[in-house]
């Protein structure tokens, strides 16, 4: 465990690093660009295709939820948005090259289980059967399981499903209660039977920080974590920011863990994964040895986008579908109207609703590089076009690494392993765009 003055001197607000340059650095992007970007990422050597689709609807709204999430609507506005996605992948698909190889399909919310399972499958299928496939393609969704069926989880293995992100959160239902979310409606061994069954992989994600957990309560539910053995185990860091998510508000006046509490939830739960034969994959997963994120891991090779953490294998430019996606592209972001009826009227009249963006210059491409490399790897070396485009500060570089949070040898730079949480930190001092900037992020403990 680090020193305390080094946990609180490195505990301040910095990007996330999903994207390059972060999401709230994103402006004006007109369908044009978006149509533009998408063309020219025909001649990337990124030839691989990620399709994300969001599913905006929850049946309840968890409150510490920062996803672009939305109340369950009608049955009428669902059917209608599910229309309007399959209109957006009709209006996207002329614009790619359709030798292409699908590499992976990922849904998100909201809640996309919320959907019935043959909504969904018609969706795979839409795209699925629009370009050849890799071998094995990765093919998920993010499940709430407080709403689902044993015959539901059925059905989304027969959709074509290969993994399966369950939102667990906590096996506490007192935190539970607190955050206003519903624990399983199922036995999870039994859930675990049928996946099984269907050759699917389970991850299961928590989240710590929350109110009344504690390192030991959060230690308990890891460990009901381990006896399941999920090939994937997820621990979240929850990101309070309440100036963005007003209903946070709740979880603040309910009582947050202290900062040396939450620590300990993760350094004593990640000690038990480890115990559990669990290796640790970037800032949050535990994976199994024998996964392919902890082989790309050891060859260099793990990547990261809007989704998580994914392969080299697995991964390609993400094309979002559906109300706020991001696409991520080798050239371009193009982010979606976050307005249901603004993006379902926009694609009915055969536009695509792109509402914001961002083009990269070749500078900001090379600083993403050495951003990207860094996050998922936790080392990288730079070659001297990179070095000249991101903010190689030397001086505080070698604060760092007297703090013992890097190790720096000419022009490589590697994460010391117990620092690690603190690799946005690095990632923040060589983007040049932190330099000077007055955007709020929220905190890596």
């Amino acid at each position: 465990m680090m020193q305390q003055s080094f946990v609180d001197k490195y505990n301040v607000p910095v990007p996330r690093y999903t994207s390059y340059p972060p999401a709230n650095f994103f402006r004006d992007f007109s369908e044009k660009d978006y149509r533009t970007a998408v063309l020219a990422s025909n001649t990337s050597t990124d030839r691989h295709l990620s399709f994300y689709l969001h599913i905006p609807f929850c049946r309840h709204l968890c409150h510490y939820c920062a996803c672009n999430s939305y109340a369950m609507q009608s049955a009428t506005v669902v059917e209608a948005y599910v229309k309007a996605l399959h209109q957006e992948i009709d209006l996207l698909l002329p614009l790619l090259d359709r030798e292409r190889q699908i590499s992976q399909i990922h849904y998100g919310g909201g809640s996309p289980s919320i959907l019935k399972p043959a909504i969904i499958q018609s969706l795979n299928q839409h795209i699925l059967y629009s370009f050849p496939k890799i071998e094995k393609p990765e093919v998920a969704i993010e499940c709430h399981p407080g709403y689902l069926s044993l015959e539901d989880w059925k059905g989304l293995v027969r959709a074509g499903f290969s993994r399966f992100s369950i939102g667990i959160q906590d096996f506490n239902d007192e935190v539970l209660k607190i955050v206003n979310r519903r624990p399983s409606q199922e036995c999870l061994e039994d859930i675990f039977a049928v996946l099984r069954d269907g050759g699917a992989n389970i991850n299961l994600d928590f989240l710590y920080g929350l109110p009344h957990q504690t390192a030991n309560s959060f230690c308990r539910s890891i460990e009901k974590a381990i006896s399941l053995m999920p090939e994937r185990l997820v621990m979240f860091s929850y990101a309070h920011v309440p100036w963005l998510k007003k209903q946070q508000l709740i979880l603040e006046k309910a009582g947050l863990p202290s900062k040396d509490e939450k620590e300990r939830m993760f350094d004593e739960a990640a000690q038990l994964l480890s115990e559990a034969g669990y290796v640790r994959v970037g800032m949050d997963h535990f994976v199994r040895p024998d996964d392919e994120l902890y082989t790309a891991l050891q060859y260099g090779q793990l990547h990261r986008n809007f989704q998580g953490y994914c392969t080299r294998r697995t991964t390609g430019q993400v094309y979002a579908l559906g109300v706020t996606g991001i696409s991520q592209l080798d050239t371009a972001y193009a982010q979606n109207t976050k307005d249901i009826p603004a993006y379902m009227e926009t694609v009915g009249n055969g536009h695509l609703p792109i509402k914001k963006g961002y083009a990269l210059s070749r500078k900001e491409q090379l600083v993403r590089e050495v951003i990207d490399t860094l996050m998922c790897n936790y080392q990288v070396t730079l070659t001297d076009e990179q070095q000249a485009a991101v903010n190689f500060d030397t001086t505080r570089l070698q604060e760092m690494q007297a703090d013992g949070i890097i190790t720096i040898n000419g022009n490589s730079i590697r994460m010391v392993h117990q620092s690690s949480p603190f690799v946005r930190n690095v990632a923040a001092l060589l983007d040049p765009l932190m330099q000077h900037t007055s955007k709020s992020f929220s905190k890596p403990i």
